[in-house]
């Protein structure tokens, strides 16, 4: 017993608080504690960012060596105690219902990655000799924990995920691109700009910025021919450099119109009996949440979803009522 209590008890105080604790770190819009909880995070996560930035200006840190340290610590021991929380709760959602199995296939999702990686550099650094500049850098991973309060990063990072086929091909043909460009500059370059194009990989560096559109025009090409296959260069890599900027863009418009479908889908069962009790209101909330649609998104998608209803269940009435006048009108008609 603790304090008293008998134990089944204590379970169910330790549950009610964990799942609490869960509605306020995985769906903060639901209580304004949650809202506050996320809100700290995120000028904690912020404020990281910065500190690691002005850091890295040595007069700055000279000055305020002691600052900088203590900053660290206090934000690595806060980033860290919420990853073990996150850890913990992480069995109140359905998908990690196991208390082992479960918590350990959490801990592997990219966003549970994220988190480690936000205080593993700090902590790698007491144990081991590590280059200050390079734990500097990986601290800088910490913004990406602002994903979880900007759905349109957790958007992009599935976006990439879905599309990685796609994009992996593009960047292929784009090296396949840059060691043609790089082999015909330095075949007609070589003699007249040996420093520039004296050898493939030299040319490579003009083939990158080239076929990048960037173009810094530090190298540029002397020869005839040069000129001729220059052009050539330059108008493929514009279409090049298009080509992954469309793929993610198609892929970003599919992935928010799946979401906006999936909540329709939702909505639809709702409105099935003309009737959102509040726990249907619950469920509303928690797709729009997990969704990461915003309110006047969910609304309007909710509004036309009634719209729908309506008409629907109009034209079933209409249906009906002629179906019923077609019966009266041949009753009328038999003897």
């Amino acid at each position: 017993n603790i304090g008293g209590m008998p134990p089944s008890a204590t379970a169910t105080s330790v549950a009610s608080f964990r799942r609490r604790l869960y509605y306020m770190l995985e769906q903060p819009g639901e209580n304004r504690a949650g809202r506050l909880l996320h809100a700290f995070i995120f000028l904690l996560i912020i404020a990281n960012v910065a500190a690691v930035i002005v850091e890295s200006e040595e007069a700055m840190r000279r000055a305020h060596e002691a600052f900088f340290a203590e900053f660290e610590w206090f934000s690595v021991t806060l980033f860290t105690i919420e990853y073990l929380c996150r850890a913990w709760v992480a069995v109140e959602d359905p998908r990690y219902r196991d208390p082992v199995r479960g918590r350990l296939r959490y801990l592997a999702t990219p966003m549970a990655i994220i988190d480690l990686m936000a205080i593993l550099p700090t902590i790698l650094g007491v144990f081991f000799h590590v280059d200050t500049r390079i734990l500097r850098v990986l601290r800088l991973f910490r913004v990406f924990k602002l994903s979880r309060h900007f759905s349109a990063l957790e958007i992009l990072f599935r976006v990439i995920r879905k599309e990685a086929r796609a994009l992996g091909a593009a960047l292929f043909i784009l090296m396949v691109l840059v060691v043609l460009a790089a082999s015909g500059m330095y075949a007609a370059e070589h003699d007249a700009q040996p420093e520039a194009f004296g050898s493939i990989p030299r040319a490579m560096w003009w083939a990158v910025v080239t076929l990048s559109t960037v173009g810094y025009g530090d190298v540029v090409p002397v020869t005839w021919w040069g000129h001729v296959f220059s052009g050539i260069i330059v108008i493929l890599g514009i279409g090049l450099a298009a080509l992954p900027a469309g793929i993610i863009a198609g892929g970003f418009t599919r992935e928010l119109e799946r979401r906006a479908e999936a909540f329709r889908l939702v909505a639809h069962e709702v409105l099935e009996d003309n009737v959102v009790t509040p726990e249907e209101e619950e469920l509303l909330e928690a797709t729009r949440l997990d969704l990461g649609l915003d309110k006047e998104e969910a609304r309007v998608l909710l509004h036309e979803e009634q719209v729908e209803k309506t008409r629907e269940a109009a034209e079933h009435e209409q249906a009906a009522s002629e179906e019923a006048d077609r019966k009266r009108s041949a009753l009328q008609r038999c003897p």
